[in-house]
């Protein structure tokens, strides 16, 4: 007979379990909503992107022609793998969804739209909703530290750890038992996969990897649901992810202070349009610019003081030829910022291979700083060494870019970021339409049933 039973329960299992809304303490449910919001902004941005309209065509395809969960911008529902796909690639490719630094992993992307796919088909209230969403974010963010900053220089971590965020946010609104929820982590960690190499000639793999981890992660939760088995020890056994993803896996980090630490209040928000990795040393250019009046025909040289990771990730992007590999091109971000200000979405479309951009993009150069290095992933510090036109050498140093928890944007901040992204990447979409949506997310909480976000 098939022994379905693990020896024992991880923590991490039991913790997504039985995670009740009511022991989360007030401000990470604020904050849930506020990564809610922003991340509806993003898919709106996303949704008709190139690469997106190619999963979401296959997925359509895939599914019946109606259904009760919502396809956000196609004005259509179908089933929860269908919309999960969707939904999750649009989630990554405006470069504008939020990211936890200490694990260097986008939740919102891998979580929100499975969660949402589910709890329309079951007709969750809100509040459960939600609860599902921080279970994701808990779990995904424990997993990523725990893989450590060896796996991120192969794997996206988005796309690895994902596949056990969105497990862990659907088996909670499947109401797994802590031993389910094991084997939905045993299948979700088998599937998970995401490599960096699309980088180099700027592949539109990234949204096939959070479209890939939702799905993967609902699949995994309702097998679980229907007495599927998963491996016992995903993380660490013999042949788990830390043995095959990982050279320096630390599994104190999957327990660390759960119930206690809340990691969902700890993600933040991105505020420039672009890789993460580029946002400290943008935030230190404009610093030293606003600081000394500069323009950007004042920059003769720019050196930015990086960790690692930055090198890892955006090394590879020399001389990109698109909008999403420009936006992991440091150079190209840092001439965007110091041109406009900000290194949003229009800036990329309208400017990002104009010759004044390529000329100051050419200007930028990236060293590995050893403090820098040794503060990522906890905390990304942004330096810059300025030479200016006139021979002037400057310094710029921010210790949290703009969106960090002790940085971080204003629920009108919130608000006006998700109605710019989808003016700029849903504009066929009424205004009022979306406005009424954002409104309605904010109060997600008091919602009996989970309804479709845009009516």
């Amino acid at each position: 007979m098939k022994n379905d039973t693990p020896a024992a329960v991880h923590p991490l299992a039991d913790f997504a379990a039985t995670l009740d809304w009511q022991a989360v303490p007030e401000p990470v449910r604020r904050r849930t909503e506020d990564l809610l919001v922003d991340w509806f902004g993003s898919v709106l941005a996303g949704q008709g992107a190139r690469p997106v309209r190619s999963i979401a065509g296959f997925a359509l395809a895939q599914g019946p022609d109606a259904g009760p969960c919502e396809v956000i911008g196609h004005a259509r529902g179908s089933a929860p793998l269908v919309a999960t796909l969707a939904n999750a690639a649009a989630s990554h490719v405006a470069e504008q969804d939020d990211v936890h630094n200490g694990s260097v992993f986008h939740p919102a992307a891998v979580v929100f739209a499975p969660a949402l796919a589910v709890a329309q088909q079951r007709g969750a209230s809100g509040s459960d909703f939600l609860a599902a969403c921080v279970a994701g974010y808990e779990v995904g963010i424990r997993v990523g530290e725990f893989l450590g900053r060896s796996h991120y220089r192969v794997f996206h971590t988005t796309a690895t750890a994902g596949t056990l965020a969105a497990a862990a946010a659907v088996g909670r609104l499947l109401r797994l038992s802590p031993v389910q929820m094991q084997h939905a982590f045993g299948s979700a960690g088998t599937q998970s996969a995401g490599l960096w190499e699309f980088l180099a000639t700027g592949a539109d793999s990234k949204q096939l990897h959070t479209a890939h981890a939702a799905a993967a992660g609902l699949m995994a939760a309702h097998l679980a649901q229907d007495g599927f088995t998963g491996a016992a020890d995903i993380f660490t056994g013999a042949r788990g992810l830390a043995a095959g993803m990982s050279t320096d896996a630390d599994p104190s980090r999957l327990v660390d202070g759960l119930g206690t630490r809340w990691a969902t209040a700890e993600t933040s928000f991105k505020w420039h349009a672009s890789c993460r990795h580029t946002h400290p040393a943008a935030d230190a250019l404009l610093q030293l610019m606003q600081t000394h009046g500069l323009q950007a025909q004042d920059i003769a040289q720019v050196t930015c003081h990086v960790h690692q990771g930055a090198l890892d990730v955006l090394g590879p992007v020399v001389s990109p030829v698109t909008v999403h590999q420009s936006k992991f091109s440091m150079g190209t971000v840092l001439a965007l910022v110091a041109r406009f200000g900000h290194a949003g979405l229009a800036e990329f479309d309208a400017e990002f291979l104009a010759p004044e951009t390529v000329a100051l993009r050419e200007r930028v150069t990236m060293v590995l700083d050893a403090e820098v290095d040794a503060a990522y992933p906890r905390r990304w510090i942004g330096k810059v060494t300025l030479r200016t036109t006139d021979g002037r050498e400057l310094h710029g140093r921010v210790d949290e870019p703009k969106g960090d928890p002790g940085n971080t944007l204003s629920r009108a901040e919130i608000t006006a970021k998700a109605l710019r992204l989808a003016a700029h990447g849903s504009p066929a979409l009424p205004a009022d339409a979306v406005a009424a949506a954002v409104e309605r997310l904010w109060r997600v909480e008091q919602q009996q049933r989970v309804g479709w976000l845009l009516g």
